[in-house]
């Protein structure tokens, strides 16, 4: 992705809070993996964040839409209000351990509470290396969710 393309994004993320009335800083990060990283600061988070993250992906989604019509290349895009994914993504990755600790420990399995996809990826990822254990998604969206059990 060209520093224009990454340029115009920023501008159309700024104009987006701006029609929304939300006073925002927008920061592109250059892209990794085809992926933008797009951080912002806002003086009122939970509003754009809503209950579990809810708000942010939807927000998430609706730039997606709106940069594709401008940019024709393929890329993704990741959008952070005021770090909420990272702290969402590290208190996972600290759950998890704890919870693969506990299976490795008790021999029964664990059932976490329904996630989305990005969260039960993360799950999943930080599972993937660790000994003694393995996790599987099962159920049916909105109620999927994953189980963690100890490995045979």
């Amino acid at each position: 992705m060209t520093k224009e393309q990454l340029k115009q994004i920023k501008k159309e993320v700024e104009e987006f809070f701006e029609k929304t009335t939300f006073e925002v800083e927008v920061e592109v990060l250059p892209e990794n993996e085809k992926t933008v990283p797009i951080r912002i600061n806002a003086q009122d988070p939970q509003v754009l964040i809503g209950e579990g993250g809810q708000t942010l992906s939807e927000i998430q989604h609706l730039l997606k839409s709106i940069l594709k019509k401008k940019i024709q290349e393929e890329f993704y895009i990741n959008l952070d209000i005021n770090g909420y994914k990272e702290k969402k993504e590290d208190y996972l990755r600290e759950m998890v351990r704890s919870i693969a600790d506990e299976v490795i420990l008790t021999k029964r399995e664990r059932e976490l509470p329904p996630m989305p996809s990005y969260e039960r990826r993360i799950v999943h990822m930080e599972l993937s290396t660790r000994e003694g254990v393995e996790a599987e998604s099962v159920g049916e969206e909105p109620e999927r969710r994953v189980v963690v059990r100890p490995k045979p």
